[in-house]
């Protein structure tokens, strides 16, 4: 593996990143390694901005300090980027020539799907240099872990968030729309509907048209004030995926139905404030487990592989640790692109469960 082990985290920043990058450095110190940390991602490594992560300083403290207080923040303190330099052969070419002159043999990778892209490519082409990916993604659309770095959190956010909506809602006799994140899963809308007990949910993967949308909105509308019921409150989440914005949805109905049903439809779109926060124990407990087992698989001498908690597919490596296992990077990639399009048997079964309780939420 050599002296060095880089770590980097790239793409959307997910609750537990940080808590990630103390383990990984702890875990190297105990180990006899040295941790350089990444900034900026790819576009980061590809200009050799490295800094050692077991000596020198971790966001303006001392080492030992840092990386004491940073497990309990949001976010990442080595920044992160989108990065289309790396996505060309000559930006991954010059990414592992930093890597070389900075005598690191091995490289952990914490983000979502393009970043274990980047990730499996570097692989590929530079087989001399170790490569271990985890995940971390507040959508939880990486394939093959159960969880990914940041869902928990962010769930907690969007249920604290929607109980705090439903108060000013029940005091007024109105219906919001709340929109939540997930562009191309909706793992987060499906999971919080249940959770705070809403009446309708809107997901990309149930294929609705633009019409069928705004239906489902009205009849859980209708319902939720029908005379007798004496309902306070209807809570409809939707994901982003749904590309009826919130917004729309909440001002058409309000002028179709608001005078008739005596309520008012408001939209809340929650946005990045689903991104950010402290994580919370499952995040932290499960960031610093998934790094035992990364750095343990790197010194092990394996490459081009991801870690996975609690593994909803078979085909992985077992390791010391009960929920964790390891995955090839080819075969995370190929389960993602079938969660996203609908052909895993996972995503089946999130959209046959949704359908299922359908008609329990609006009771």
């Amino acid at each position: 593996m050599g002296k060095r082990v880089a770590v980097l985290t790239s793409g959307g920043d997910a609750p537990g990143m940080n808590m990630a990058i103390r383990a990984i450095a702890k875990l190297g110190a105990a180990a006899g390694v040295e941790i350089l940390g990444v900034e900026r991602g790819y576009d980061g490594l590809m200009d050799g901005s490295f800094r050692d992560l077991n000596r020198s300083n971790v966001n303006g403290f001392a080492a030992a300090k840092g990386l004491d207080l940073i497990g309990s923040l949001g976010g990442t303190v080595l920044g992160s980027a989108r990065s289309a330099r790396f996505r060309t052969e000559e930006g991954r070419a010059e990414a592992a020539k930093r890597l070389a002159e900075a005598g690191v043999g091995a490289l952990v990778v914490i983000g979502g799907n393009g970043s274990l892209t980047g990730a499996h490519l570097l692989s590929k082409e530079h087989p001399k240099l170790q490569v271990m990916g985890m995940p971390a993604s507040i959508d939880n659309d990486i394939g093959c872990t159960g969880l990914a770095i940041g869902v928990d959190t962010a769930l907690n956010t969007i249920v604290e968030a929607c109980d705090r909506i439903s108060d000013t809602a029940r005091a007024h006799r109105r219906a919001f729309v709340v929109e939540v994140m997930g562009r191309e899963c909706g793992y987060l809308a499906m999971a919080s509907a249940i959770a705070v007990g809403a009446d309708a949910v809107l997901f990309r993967e149930q294929g609705r048209s633009e019409e069928d949308v705004m239906k489902s909105v009205e009849d859980a509308i209708v319902r939720g004030f029908a005379p007798g019921r004496d309902k306070k409150r209807v809570l409809i989440i939707k994901s982003e995926g749904v590309k009826v914005p919130a917004t729309l949805l909440a001002r058409t109905l309000d002028e179709r139905l608001g005078e008739r049903l005596g309520v008012d439809i408001r939209a809340t779109v929650l946005g990045h404030l689903v991104r950010g926060g402290s994580p919370s124990y499952q995040d932290r407990a499960m960031a610093g487990r998934l790094s035992m087992q990364a750095l343990g698989a790197l010194l092990e001498g394996a490459s081009d592989e991801m870690v996975a908690w609690q593994a909803p597919v078979e085909g992985g490596t077992a390791t010391k640790d009960p929920h964790v296992s390891r995955f090839t990077l080819e075969q995370v990639l190929e389960e993602t692109d079938a969660l996203l399009d609908g052909s895993s048997p996972i995503t089946q079964r999130r959209v046959k469960m949704m359908e299922r309780v359908e008609g329990v939420l609006g009771l």
